[in-house]
């Protein structure tokens, strides 16, 4: 099996006379944290929602695992194993923490749309639904609404229903925005200790949070790549930081 489970070749979108992103090649490692990231504007979400086929590309290429998915839908792909964790919390707020793992499980099972069968039917996944929410570290809230979570513990959650659908790759699309220094230091380690055995890669905007848990990182300025490599090497590069902050000098300890 290759060592590259994601590429992309020359990977470009246009909105009507507007290059988002600009003859793209990402390669992602099988088994590595690769973060993307950039200014505001790089076009790292329009590069995610390529990956996702939220968004169809003017060209270029897109292959998992060796084949082409450049035309496939997001249901084809989520099959695969590519499974997106959105920037916005999407978890169910008047469900349960248990009840919103479980409908997660549902959906892999491809039962999602048996609506006449009694909810006593899915507590088989209930097992499941546990350990999952052990990984994340809120088994002792499984009987509570979603609604009461904090926000940190809302994305832990969506986390959890994301590792639900059994993803080869997980695409995290800026999962400590909004968050306060403990909770972002809380999912952090989460996403190292959940990545295990598996791909992650993720858009964010904390350094600190990059530097900690990234194994590469592509820096996308203007839709295009505009450097690629390690934290030390990103971090001490001229152009890099003359993009995020108008300098070639110092680092960009703590940038956001």
């Amino acid at each position: 099996m290759s060592d590259t489970i994601l590429e992309t070749k020359n990977l470009t979108k246009d909105f009507k006379g507007f290059t988002a992103v600009h003859d793209v090649n990402l390669s992602v490692r099988r088994g590595d944290i690769h973060a993307l990231i950039g200014p505001n504007g790089a076009g790292k979400t329009t590069c995610f929602n390529l990956l996702t086929k939220f968004l169809e590309p003017t060209s270029g290429s897109i292959r998992f695992n060796g084949v082409d998915i450049t035309r496939e839908q997001p249901a084809q792909i989520a099959r695969r194993g590519v499974i997106r964790s959105f920037q916005i919390s999407a978890v169910f707020p008047n469900f349960t923490l248990l009840e919103n793992v479980r409908l997660a499980l549902q959906r892999k099972l491809g039962t999602s749309y048996h609506f006449w069968r009694s909810s006593k039917s899915l507590n088989q996944l209930n097992d499941r639904a546990m350990q999952l929410l052990a990984e994340v570290g809120l088994q002792e809230l499984a009987d509570e609404l979603t609604l009461n979570l904090p926000y940190g513990r809302k994305r832990a959650l969506e986390i959890a229903t994301t590792l639900a659908m059994e993803p080869e790759l997980m695409l995290l699309d800026e999962p400590t925005q909004g968050m306060g220094h403990e909770d972002v230091d809380r999912v952090t380690q989460l996403i190292k200790k959940v990545s295990t055995g598996r791909t992650i890669l993720m858009v964010e905007h904390n350094m600190k949070v990059i530097a900690t848990i990234a194994d590469r990182i592509t820096v996308l300025q203007r839709g295009a790549v505009l450097a690629e490599g390690n934290y030390d090497e990103v971090s001490n590069n001229p152009q890099v930081m003359e993009a995020y902050m108008g300098t070639t000098e110092g680092q960009l300890q703590g940038a956001h």
